[in-house]
């Protein structure tokens, strides 16, 4: 039977404002619906004026979690906190503390054994993994981050119209570079020469830059990322430490993984060489060394009276004229193998001069030809990122989800926690308190043992103080609570009965007349309705006079008896109590007091069986330690006990 959907108008708290600007924010009902399916709080969070605690708060009633109708004192709602504070601990992204937020009781027996079988199979995955690792690689894991354009005033786009200056504007283009319409400017070639690069996107090219080195010429009708690689580029480095950590995530999870990919292409783009030969300085220094060169091998040229005159003149004879052309080719193939580039910047006179106009146009020639090369690289890798662009952002998201199950695995693996059996009876075999699962001496902590039965289903809990009543009855709380969340349960094994409604009352000292009114508004009710409850008391008897607070307690017991809901009392007053109602009294043995009046305490309590009492094993105590004198006084004291 398909359960009716919750709409934002069920909601308490939500007026139609506010309904209306979250329904128009996700995009319509279905789109809302579509986020309830997949819990997906964030996308409530990230509405302007919703805050997190309003957006789970929303959350929670649309996935109808009763967490309050089930929740029904303050202590009890103090240990549900706790226990999600302690899941919390585990978790590493906020869409995990999201979801962990979101856990809540049910009665949904379904919903709870679904969620149960999730985190106990996420127990056994953890169990399995480098969980020290894994959580270092998961800290304060993000989504990816989209980044923000970087303009750069030393390239330009040059395009055919104003259509087309507009179009690659809609696309944001003009975000990184400047975009120039062509003109019938005869300035226009001379102002394109002062760009490092002009990326020429054509529609119909048109236009006629011949002999410009600086000039890349792309058609309008390429990708975005293809006219300004660093659209994609960018991205990938901005999110780059983010791929890394998230590859070496699925590589634990031996999941398949795009993201190995990235790398070498990151890595290649950041090594472009970016290293430039000083041409000027190279030219400049080849000079030295060829007029030293020079000099040598003229003077060892016979030369006849004419031929020297026109040596002084620079009007070289053919003997001289073969030295140059040794000398300077041999510096040009010195120039190439720097540089790459075929030129000769040498003026044949003696001594040699530099053409500073040829290194001019080499230079620009050069830093044009670097310039296109990079681009070449850039665009090449932005297709290739492109390719694997929203693969590589699922990833992202797939690992923040699996953050989910890490957390829950992790508190399931660590607190060594159990699967549940749901009962009419309740039976906990080895229970532990969750704050002392992880202490390191646990082995040397005693667990407990305890029952209630539908004949039995409600007891008095007697005993010594700190001798762990208040622990067992928060222990059965925790459990109550973890296994009706889905949650498996911190004991050797456990059967729970599925309650509507669990409360949990914590010791009330010295109450006045208002007080004492208050609480019983909200104590007596508890028993007036058919719901199945679970009721533990501790230590109530200061509510009022001790012989009112025997009526009123013995009264609810009897009320209790007669239902289907189950309660603990720990009290002092057993004794009195038992003059007014037939129940079960179990007690928290205390052995005695060792030499520093710390408890010897078996913390399972024995069934029928009433406990000593604090005073009681002090006054034992110091009787055995008294003299003979002394000793008769103590001992008439503690035959009123």
């Amino acid at each position: 039977m398909q359960k009716e959907r919750i709409t934002l108008q069920n909601i308490k708290g939500i007026g139609d404002k506010i309904s209306e600007k979250i329904i128009k924010s996700v995009g319509g009902e279905e789109e809302l619906q579509k986020i309830v399916e997949d819990v997906d709080v964030e996308r409530i969070i990230n509405i302007d004026g919703i805050s997190q605690r309003k957006a789970i708060d929303i959350m929670n009633q649309l996935l109808n979690n009763p967490k309050d109708e089930f929740i029904k004192s303050d202590r009890a709602m103090e240990l549900y906190e706790d226990i999600i504070n302690k899941i919390l601990a585990y978790s590493n992204t906020k869409y995990s503390k999201n979801r962990i937020l979101l856990l809540s009781p049910s009665k949904d027996i379904e919903k709870i054994n679904s969620q149960r079988d999730f985190v106990m199979d996420a127990k056994q995955h953890v169990s399995q993994l480098p969980i020290i690792k894994l959580r270092g690689l998961m800290k304060n894991l993000k989504e990816v981050e989209e980044v923000k354009a970087e303009y750069n005033p030393s390239k330009a786009i040059l395009v055919e119209s104003d259509e087309d200056n507009s179009y690659l504007t809609d696309l944001g283009l003009n975000q990184y570079y400047p975009i120039i319409t062509a003109s019938d400017s005869p300035l226009l070639r001379e102002e394109l020469m002062n760009y490092d690069l002009v990326f020429y996107v054509y529609s119909q090219g048109i236009l006629d830059f011949e002999g410009m080195p600086n000039l890349v010429m792309i058609n309008i009708e390429d990708n975005d990322y293809e006219i300004v690689p660093e659209k994609i580029i960018n991205f990938f480095i901005q999110n780059k430490d983010l791929f890394t950590r998230v590859h070496e995530i699925q590589k634990i999870r031996n999941k398949e993984s795009v993201l190995g990919e990235i790398i070498p292409i990151i890595d290649e783009v950041n090594i472009i060489d970016k290293r430039e030969v000083d041409i000027e300085k190279l030219v400049y220094s080849l000079k030295e060394d060829m007029d030293d060169e020079l000099e040598k091998s003229i003077k060892q040229v016979d030369l006849e009276g004419d031929e020297i005159l026109n040596l002084l003149n620079n009007n070289f004879p053919p003997k001289i004229k073969k030295i140059f052309d040794e000398i300077i080719n041999k510096r040009k193939e010195i120039i190439y193998e720097k540089t790459g580039i075929r030129f000769d910047p040498f003026l044949r006179k003696y001594p040699i001069e530099i053409d500073d106009t040829e290194i001019e146009r080499i230079i620009l020639e050069q830093s044009s030809k670097k310039e296109n090369d990079i681009f070449d690289i850039k665009r090449n890798a932005a297709i290739e990122l492109n390719s694997i662009k929203e693969k590589a952002i699922k990833e992202v998201e797939d690992v923040i989800k699996f953050d989910y199950e890490f957390s829950l695995g992790s508190f399931a693996y660590e607190y060594d926690l159990c699967r549940p059996e749901f009962s009419e009876e309740i039976e906990l075999n080895g229970a532990l308190h969750l704050e002392l699962a992880l202490k390191k001496d646990k082995d040397q902590i005693q667990k407990v043992d305890y029952k209630l039965t539908q004949d039995e289903n409600i007891a008095l809990l007697t005993g010594a103080n700190s001798g762990g009543k208040t622990t067992l009855l928060e222990t059965l709380t925790q459990i109550s609570i973890m296994a009706q969340i889905g949650l498996p349960v911190s004991a050797d094994s456990a059967k729970i009965k599925l309650f509507d409604e669990i409360y949990h009352f914590s010791k009330k000292r010295s109450l006045d007349a208002g007080a004492f009114e208050s609480f019983l508004n909200v104590f007596i009710p508890i028993v007036t309705t058919d719901s199945e409850k679970l009721v533990l008391l501790d230590e109530l008897e200061g509510i009022t006079e001790l012989d009112a607070a025997v009526k009123i307690i013995s009264t609810f017991i009897d009320m209790i008896k007669e239902s289907n809901s189950y309660g603990i009392i720990v009290t002092h007053m057993a004794r009195e109590l038992m003059n007014y109602t037939d129940i079960r009294v179990d007690g928290i043995e205390a052995k005695g007091l060792d030499e520093n009046y710390n408890l010897i305490v078996d913390r399972t309590p024995k069934m029928n069986f009433l406990a000593k009492s604090t005073p009681e094993l002090i006054l034992k105590r110091i009787y055995e330690k008294s003299d003979d004198e002394l000793k008769a006084v103590y001992s008439r004291i503690l035959e009123k006990f």
